[in-house]
């Protein structure tokens, strides 16, 4: 059994199940994500984040069936696109997901983004049928991505089950602490989406400074200082060497001076690299 196995932490959700702290990310992986997952659960990944508006997860289904990975030994995350969030298309695209993904259940649902300017700004409509999904066992645990604090509110103002967890943008140059310290606030896990800013963090110099110093990238400096805040990773490569070294974190600990030193790359809003939740409307 590969060593990583026993070092990549488990954290706890609010169900009582552990998420994998470090997992994959597959976005905008289509060309070679068959191989590329294959690759990453030979190395020990055992976490798997796609999602609808990916368009692979017929090829991660496949992937896992090839390989020797027993399915309750992975952690499966996909997401609801935008085009579903109303009730019917939204069971309808869970059922392609699960037929795609070769798997009776995902072990986390999200709504991918809360696109506010349609369907009424409606945030409730796919909560709910999330929590028909979690219910029936679909979904093991059920969450959303991209929420701000309004949409969170609006959720948890009118819902029956509170979400597991927000997936959102969250780096060294936008940390997000604000929507971080309302998620602790209301026990909802962080998961935090392009953890090197869309490849900004490898080239940054105090990234790369502090990295001399363990012998690591400024790559694993950026990945571990997420790891060291508690927040779920899951970096992309679709080369085995890139996926090994992003795996290869729980080897040192940065100082609490090299996290201060990187608490302040923060830039707020301005470090921002992907779409603003408030404007991002496409369906």
């Amino acid at each position: 059994m590969n060593d990583h196995l026993f070092s990549i932490p488990l954290l706890p959700l609010p169900t009582g199940a552990f998420i994998p702290q470090l997992g994959f990310g597959t976005f905008k992986i289509t060309e070679g994500v068959y191989e590329a997952v294959i690759s990453a659960l030979s190395l020990g990944y055992r976490h798997i984040d796609t999602a609808q508006m990916y368009g692979n997860e017929a090829e991660i289904g496949r992937a896992i069936r090839d390989s020797d990975v027993p399915r309750h030994h992975l952690f499966i995350t996909s997401k609801l696109n935008n085009p579903f969030h109303e009730p019917d298309p939204a069971r309808q695209s869970l059922t392609r997901t699960l037929n795609d993904l070769r798997t009776d259940y995902v072990d986390l649902f999200l709504i991918h983004w809360p696109v506010p300017m349609h369907y009424g700004g409606d945030l409730l409509m796919p909560w709910r049928v999330l929590e028909e999904f979690y219910e029936s066992g679909k979904a093991r645990a059920i969450g959303v991505s991209n929420f701000q604090i309004p949409h969170l509110e609006q959720i948890l103002d009118g819902c029956d089950i509170a979400p597991h967890v927000n997936q959102v943008e969250i780096h060294p140059f936008m940390a997000n602490n604000k929507l971080r310290a309302f998620h602790a606030d209301h026990h909802i896990l962080t998961e935090a989406w392009s953890p090197l800013a869309r490849g900004r963090a490898p080239h940054d110099p105090t990234l790369t400074a502090i990295g001399n110093k363990y012998g690591v990238s400024a790559a694993q400096v950026a990945l571990r200082w997420a790891i060291q805040r508690h927040d779920v990773i899951f970096p992309k490569s679709v080369t085995p060497e890139r996926q090994a070294q992003n795996l290869d974190i729980f080897s040192f600990s940065l100082s609490p001076t090299d996290m201060t030193r990187i608490n302040a790359l923060d830039e707020g809003e301005k470090g921002r690299t992907g779409s603003h939740p408030d404007t991002m409307d496409r369906l």
